[in-house]
This record gives structure tokens, sequence and C-alpha cells, in this order.
């Protein structure tokens, strides 16, 4: 194995004498030569006593490389110290010059710190490092060293600096600043940084005591650890679970890269549980048919989808069912890497598993609380540990444990205490060092980063190679793999085997029969040998990496994740070293084609997180008047929509209907048009159902002469939505049915069960008798039986209608069942809506007060998350409910925020509104205004469907015509909206307005 090119941070040091053109006119050659030879003498000697390599010497001046041909750890204060000697070495160089050819000479240095690439035939460092240490030097003046910013950031405790005004250095676009060295010290101030398990017992007492808890009262427990990276996470679950003894223990571990690669840690967890033979495991388990199609969605079953609220729905039943068996150790590695919907499935199961013994312990960065700041909090069952640094004494009983006394010397205990600084992960490298190169004992690490590199630097060629092509794949790799990238190797054994006893590899659970796997055993390790890698080399290995998990993987539930990130990086690379070839663009084509795939699984579970993810890399990668990326760009935007990010939302759409017209793709435009019209309807109060049909309509008979039935489906679902919004239901519910129908001849069930959501909600709300409602529910139910969003919605049509009948008990049996399914799987707007039915049924109950307790945490919820369709229409009911306890002005606030965020042509929140605020004015007395908004509901409601919501509009009306003195007319009122509930078969509504009627009746009598 060869090592070839690399790529290094190095310090470079530039050292040039000014004035040299004049001395060449004073000097003779002979004597110019002999002066120049005793300088470049003298810096060379400097130079390499500091460790670093002259490179080459350009006509007067001395380019230094430290780092090259091995790292240190120090490699920029060595550069330093360095330039400072150089600098004062010339005042005794200056006294033989002086003596011998009557001159003397001025220097300036510039030091810089960063990434180069070395290895060529030539043994240079190539690199824009190179070029500013350069500038720095020609910008200094005579006896002036110059820092550049990253090296003074790694030696700042070392030295004393002037800062200095930006500079303007030829060839960088924007000022670059600069540092002037006044004097190095004599000793560096030690630094504080990061630490791993001695002095963790308080730590590991209560995760202890977390277990015992989970045991003890068939619990589940959310036990989280949180630390930098070596702070010790790995070393403390490793110590715990050494003393869980009779339970079961699984791991998972997020990876690092490839956005949307949302379950992988489930896959391996459920492999763990499940065996080689899930199918037979599931069967034994005995879980419900719908648990486990969902758990064999996840493990890659392509004829099955599962949403993401079943898959975390089956992942907790199947959790459950273990842990009756024994104690259950879930152990989540890494999860700040973690997709969101990984982390709402975690969430989901610390959160509603009940009954059994499970202990779902989790290591993370600090950074996942910049992405949930509420990680575990408010919650009795989660347990939440940050790790600090160790102790001094600590991480001193730590390195005499490592050193076993092979290397006691108290020096070299403090300068390994010193580089540490309490970070377990330091100590434990630096030992390693210096078993492995005892003869670099001088060598401290000062930064993690620094030692790493120092410790690959010095490992043999081959085993450098395993570790470069093994960080390729990540931070578990495959023997496979590597050989795959390094075909010219036939034995990987012995470069292993050494990796392993050096602690710097650990073997892994293969993913693949037949195969070794290791681990890095840091992260950093990994970081450290890829960024070693030029990118040239990074763009060839992705590629190659993933040709090999294309065949060999090909049974990975992710593998269009996994061989789109790998192509997408190639690609990456390629175009930052160049501008794009054909190779180049193929690899993006490639890259997009499979990141588009698995973009549509993730739309087709509902992970509209990864979904977007996925869709805004492989449209960024596709050509852009690729039909390819056109068709993709509908998608994209929907995915954007249902994510909430209204605004992109809008771009990609816009950008669909212009590229489709510009390419003659019809069909992409008629998608756009579609999905446009369907946000504008979320976030222009201004659009109109006329225009909006008309537009509808034209896309409808696009799909149809193209035969895409499920673009049809698409445009006669939101025509259908339409028309129910502005009352027409029945003509609604045909259109909906219609759409359903070409929804399932397209094969396109999540587009089939959504649309049959909305005609529950017209067979509920519109003028189908309640009996014959009921009926069709049934029918409706067998198309959506599996879906479990969809049956929670189902139920809860049917418990309102059940409760129009008088059937209470049944009615709360149903939404009792919709509210704990809906709870399980974490939808929360459908939630809100069982919280509705619920409070409906209670106000026909003649329980106000239970309607109340009912519905306020569902509006209370909506207003928040911004969703303002299903807020406008639930505070009308909950109106209803404080109207009824005589608190009706407790509404007034929740009234004026429903008129604000109503649309003019949503009949339900536009009747409701006004409905709310009539009876509002009424009770304040202003019975005129009061009368004329009631007057405009029941004008509005008269030519819709909506004839439950009539009738409610009617009996607000008489409720204020009584207010104002006016009975005769309210019985009017009241007589109507009798007709009205015995149209629809609302018997309960029916009687009660009877009765309402009759009291007013007799009460008119008796006053005439």
């Amino acid at each position: 194995m060869g090592t070839g090119e690399r790529r290094k941070t190095v310090t470079v040091l530039f050292c040039d004498v000014t004035g040299s053109t004049a001395l060449g006119e004073r000097l003779d050659p002979e004597s110019l030569r002999a002066v120049m030879a005793r300088y470049f003498d003298m810096a060379r000697i400097v130079v390499e006593r500091h460790g670093g390599s002259v490179e080459k010497f350009i006509g007067d001046a001395v380019m230094a490389v430290f780092g090259i041909p091995v790292l240190h750890e120090d490699d920029a204060l060595r550069a330093v110290r360095a330039a400072a000697e150089v600098r004062d070495g010339l005042t005794g160089l200056n006294v033989g010059l002086e003596r011998d050819f009557g001159t003397t000479l001025e220097l300036r240095i510039g030091v810089n710190t960063g990434e180069v690439v070395t290895g060529t035939e030539e043994r240079l460092a190539t690199g824009d490092a190179v070029n500013v240490a350069a500038r720095l030097e020609a910008t200094a003046r005579p006896g002036e060293i110059l820092l550049g910013t990253e090296t003074h950031a790694l030696v700042r405790e070392s030295v004393v600096v002037e800062e200095m005004e930006p500079l303007e250095l030829k060839g960088k676009a924007a000022p670059v600043a600069a540092f002037r060295l006044v004097s190095v010290r004599a000793e560096t101030p030690s630094r504080r940084l990061s630490g791993v398990m001695v002095g963790r017992e308080r730590e590991l007492g209560r995760l202890q005591a977390t277990m015992a808890q989970a045991v003890a009262d068939g619990s589940c427990q959310l036990f989280t650890v949180l630390g930098a990276a070596g702070v010790g996470k790995s070393r403390l679950v490793h110590e715990f679970l050494d003393g869980v003894d009779h339970a079961t223990v699984v791991r998972g571990c997020c990876l690092s890269y490839g956005e949307g690669i949302t379950y992988w840690p489930v896959v391996e967890v459920l492999k763990q549980l499940l065996g080689a033979e899930p199918e037979q495991r599931l069967a034994g388990l005995e879980l419900d048919s719908s648990t486990s199609r969902a758990i064999q969605a996840v493990l890659g079953d392509g004829s099955l989808v599962a949403s993401v609220e079943e898959i975390a729905w089956a992942m907790r039943r199947l959790l459950e069912v273990v842990a009756e068996d024994a104690p259950l150790v879930v152990v989540l590695d890494d999860i700040h890497w973690g997709e969101e919907a990984f982390l709402d499935l975690v969430d989901h199961v610390a959160e509603l598993s009940r009954g059994a013994p499970i202990l779902l312990l989790c290591m993370a960065r600090p950074e996942l609380l910049d992405r949930r700041p509420g990680w575990g909090g408010g919650k009795l069952n989660a347990t939440t540990v940050l790790l600090e640094p160790l102790a001094a004494a600590d991480a001193d009983i730590l390195v005499a444990s490592l050193l076993e006394g092979g290397l006691a010397e108290a020096g070299l205990r403090a300068k390994i205490l010193e580089a540490a600084e309490g970070n377990p992960l330091f100590v434990e490298e630096m030992v390693a060092f210096l078993h492995d190169a005892p003869g670099g004992a001088g060598t401290v690490p000062p930064t993690i980063q620094a030692l790493l590199a120092a410790r690959l630097d010095q490992l043999d060629p081959a085993e450098r190679v395993v570790l470069e092509r093994g960080s390729i794949e990540g931070r578990m790799f495959h023997r496979g793999a590597v050989q795959a990238l390094s075909p010219n190797e036939a034995q990987l054994v012995g470069p292993l085997t050494a990796l392993v006893r050096k602690e710097l590899l650990r073997p892994d659970k293969a993913q693949f029969p037949g195969e070794d796997a290791f681990r890095f055993r840091h992260l950093l390790i990994r970081d450290a040998a890829y960024d070693s890698l030029p990118k040239a080399a990074r763009a060839d290995l992705h590629e190659r990496f993933a040709t090999w998990i294309g065949n060999r993987g090909a049974d990975l539930v992710e593998i269009d994740e996994i061989a789109g990130y790998h192509l997408e990086r190639a690609y990456r690379y390629r175009v930052e070293l160049g501008p794009a070839d054909t190779a180049a663009l193929a690899l993006a084509e490639r890259a997009g084609e499979r990141l588009a795939s698995a973009g549509g699984r993730a739309v087709a579970r509902s992970d509209m997180r990864a979904a977007t993810s996925l869709l805004a890399r492989a449209v960024d990668l596709l050509p852009s008047l690729d039909p390819r990326r056109l068709s993709l760009l509908p998608t994209f935007g929907n995915a954007l929509r249902e994510a909430g990010q209204w605004d992109w939302a809008a771009e990609v759409l816009a950008e669909a209907v212009e590229g489709g017209l510009a390419a003659g793709e019809r069909g992409v435009v008629a998608n756009g048009v579609v999905a446009l019209i369907e946000l504008r309807l979320h976030t222009d109060s201004s659009t109109r159902h006329e225009a909006v049909r008309l537009e509808l309509a034209d896309a409808a008979r696009i799909f149809e002469e193209s035969g895409d039935e499920a673009g049809l489906a698409r445009a006669l679902g939101l025509a259908g939505q339409v028309r129910l919004s502005a009352g027409e239901v029945t003509s609604a519910t045909e259109e909906l049915e219609r759409a359903a129908l070409h929804a399932h001849m397209a094969g396109d069930r999540l587009q089939e069960v959504q649309i049959l959501r909305w005609v529950c909600i017209a067979l509920e709300n519109g003028s189908t008798p309640v009996e014959l409602a009921l009926e069709r529910l049934e029918q409706v139910h067998g198309k959506v039986e599996g879906d479990r969003g969809a049956e929670v919605r189902l139920m809860k049509c049917q418990a309102h209608l059940e409760a129009m009948r008088g059937s209470f008990d049944v009615a709360r049996g149903l939404i009792a069942r919709a509210k704990e399914l809906a709870e399980q799987l974490g939808l929360q707007v459908a939630a809100a809506g069982v919280r509705c039915a619920e409070a409906e049924l209670e106000l026909l109950a003649g329980r106000p007060a239970a309607a109340e307790r009912a519905i306020r945490p569902a509006v209370v919820s909506l207003a928040p998350i911004g969703d303002q369709g299903h807020f406008v229409s639930m505070v009308p009911v909950l109106a209803d409910a404080l109207f009824a306890e005589g608190r009706g002005e407790e509404a007034a606030p929740l009234i004026a925020r429903a008129v604000e965020w109503a649309m003019a042509d949503d009949m339900d929140a536009s009747i409701g509104w006004r409905r709310s605020q009539a009876k509002l004015l009424a009770h304040r007395g202003h019975f005129e205004n009061a009368e004329r908004l009631a007057r405009e509901a029941t004008e509005m409601a008269g030519p819709t469907d909506f004839l439950d919501l009539h009738a409610r509009a009617l009996e607000d009306l008489a409720e204020i015509l009584c207010l104002a003195g006016r009975p005769q007319e309210s019985l009017v009122e009241l007589e109507r909206a009798i007709g009205l509930h015995e149209q629809k078969g609302n018997l309960v509504s029916a009687a009660k307005t009877r009765a309402l009627l009759e009291n007013l009746r007799r009460t008119t009598a008796t006053r005439h």
C-alpha cells in the first residue's frame, strides 16, 4: 500500500532578507554568495532543531514547514519559536558578517497555519496556507514577525503579540487578520479543556437507580448522558452495562452523514431483537397485524408503507412486549445526529410506554439541546446528566492506572495531565501514543485534533491506508469495503489486528453476513484519517464505495440514502476541485436519482422532515430542466408545505410551474398549480373559490388527457375540499369519492386515505342523515383499515353522529379510543379534533362544563403552532360551552382572534365567528349589531349543506331576539331550526330545541 498524497494541517514559515538588491550592488557575487550561505545555514539549523523541514530556498528567502514529514501536536508553537530564534540569532550572525564582509542583514518573517497537500514527488507543501505565509512575510517590516490567525489561535497562550489592522494581501479578496509577535513566553500557561470514567460514581449511581426504578414499577425511563467528544459518555455506559444482570441489552447508533437516514438506529435495534428471521419472531411475539406490518416496513419490506406515527407506535409496542420477559435496555448512541422523526420516536416511547421495564439510555453531545431545548425536561421518567471534565485528582488516578508503572516518571505524568486537562480521551490517547512511540516522550499534544493527527502520522503506511479507506464508510466500516477501496492489497488482517491492538479500532457487529466490521474507537480518529485524504482521493473513494454498497448492501432498508450520500460527496469534491466535467455530471445525476427515491419513500411514510432534506439535495443535483428534476419539484413543494416551510414551498412550486412551461411538461405544470392552490388556501385570505375551481378544472383536464390517475386524484380531491369549505357538502362528497377512486386506481394508498378522511368530515357535517352517514362511515372504515391516523378521524366523526342520535355511551367509547390512539401516535391536530368532537358530544348531553374541559386544551394548543384553520372552527364550540355556563365574556379574546384569522370563503369559520360575536354583543346589550351579525350567519348558512350549523345559527338568532324582547320572532327561528335538525337526523338537538320552543310559547302566552 502506498501512502500517496495527504492533506495535513501544517505551519509554514517564510523568512526573507530585506534590501537584498542593494546588497547585491555593494558586494562581489562571491561575497554575496558566502553571506547568503551563512544566513541559510543558520536558518536551516534553527528550523531543523525545532522539528521543521526546510522545503526550499527561493532567492534570498527560506520556506520551512512544520508538520512534514511528521506532524507534531505543537507544530505551530515550534514554528513561532523557530522564527523568534532566527530573528534573535541574526544579531550574532551580523557580528561575523560585519567583520568578514563589512555588511549586515535585516529579516522579515511570516508564519501561517493551514491545510496543505503533501506527498507529491517534489515533497513540497501546496495550498493557500503557503501563499498567506509568503504574503505576511512580504508585508512585514524589517525585524518583524507576523503571525496568521490560525497560528495565533494555536499559540496564543504562549506568546505576547500586538494586534494589527487587517492587512490587504495580494491575491486575497478580503483583508486578512494578523498579529505582530513581540516575544515567546518561557512557559505556556495551562488551559482548561474537557473529560471520562474515573470519578463518575455519582452519575453511575443515578443511572443504576434509574434502572432499578424501571424494574421496580415496570416503567419506561429515559436517561440521557450529555457531554463533549471524549468526555466519557461511552465509558460510563460501559461501566453501567457491566453491572446489569438478567436484562436484554440492544444498541443503535445514529449516523453522522446522510440527512434523511431516519431509522438506521431503529433497524439496528430491530435486527438484534428479532434475529435472522424477523417474521417468525414477530409471529411468536403475537403482535397485532398493524404493528407487525409497520415493523416489517421499517425493515425494508417494499410492499408495505407505514407513517412515522405508526412506526413510533409499533416500536413502542414491540419494546413493551419484549420487556415483559426481562427488563430491556436500549442504548442509543450519538442521538445528536438523529433525524427529527427518530427523536420523536424516542420521545414517543419515553412518554407513552406503560407496564414494562424499559430503559432508554441515550448518549449525545450537548448540541442535542440546540435542536431540542426541552429534551427530557418536565418528564417524571426522564433524567439527563451532563458530564464535566475530571477533577485534577481523578485525572491523576486515571493516568496512573493507564501507565501501570511503565512510564511513571513524575515529569512525564505531569505533562500528560497538562495536555489532557481533565479529558479522559486525551489521557488515554496520550498514554497510547507514548507506548507506540517511546521516542516521542517529549511530545505532548495540546489538543485532541493534534494528538490524533500525530498518532496517525506515525502509523505503518499499511495501517494508515486502512484507516483512511475505512473512514470513507464512516465511523463503522466493513473489511470488504476497505478491500474494495484497496484492490492492490491482498492482506488486511495484519493491519486491522494492529489497529485494534493500538486501540484505534475495535471489532463491531457487521451489517452483512460473512463480513467483519470495525468501529473507530473515537469519531475524531475517523475524522483525522478522513481529513488527511486529498479531495480528489475522497471523490474517487466515495464513488467506489457507492458501487460497493450498491452491490453488497442491496438489501439495506435505506440503501438509496447511503449510496446517494456517497455519490453526492464524490460529485461535490469533484466540483470543488474544478469545473464539472461529463463524469462529474453523471455522478450528480446518479446521486440525485438515489436521493429522489429515498425522498419519495419518506413522503410515503409522512416523514416530511426527512423528505424535504432528501428532495432538496436531489433537486440541487439534477440539471435544471431535466424532466426528472421537474417532476420532483411539486412533490418537494408539497413536502415543504406539510412541513410548514411555506415561503420555500411557494418558491419551489413557482419554479415547477415556470420550468414545466419552459420544458413543455404539462403534467409538471398541472401538479405545480394544484400544489400552489393548496398553499394559497392556507396562506392567502384573499383567495377565492371561483378562481380556484377554474384552475383546478384546467389541471384536472390535463391529468385526464395524459392518463395521470394520481394527478387527477389530487386535483379532484382539492376541488372537493374547496367545495366542502364553501358548504357544498353533497357535491363535495361526490367529488371526493371520485378522487379517492382515482387514487385507488393509481395505487396511491396514502393519497386515497387522505381523501377519505375528508369524506368522513363531509358525512359528519353535511346533509346526509345521521343513520345513512353512519352506514357509509362503516364502508369507509373498510377502506382505511390499518391506517391508524385515518381511524382516529373516522372514530371522531362516528362519535359526533352517535351523539346526535342520543347514543352517548357509544359516542364516549369512540372518543376515548380515538383520543388514546391520537395521543399514542403523536397526532396533535387530530387529537385536537377529537377533543372538539368530545365537546360537541357533551354539549348535546347538556354538560357544558365537561365540554369546556374537553375543548379548551385543544384550542390552547392550536394557536401557538399557527394552525389557523382548525382554531377558527373550534373557538365557536368553546364559546358555546362558556355561554351555556354563563361565562361568555371569557370567550371574547378567542372570538377576536377567530375574526382575524377566518377566511372569507370558509363557511364554517365565517358562520361560526359571527354566531359567537353576535351572542357576545347581545349579552353586552348591543342588540342591533348582534342581530345584524346573527342574521348574516343564518343567511350565509342557508345555501350550504351544513344543516346542523345552520340550525345552530337560527337558535342563536332566536336567543338574541328573545333577549331583545321580541319572543314572537324568536319562535319562528326556532321552528326553522327544528326542521333542519330533523332533516339531519339530529334527534337530540331537535328534542332540545322543541322543548325550548314549547317553553317560550308558554311564557309568551302567559305574558299576553
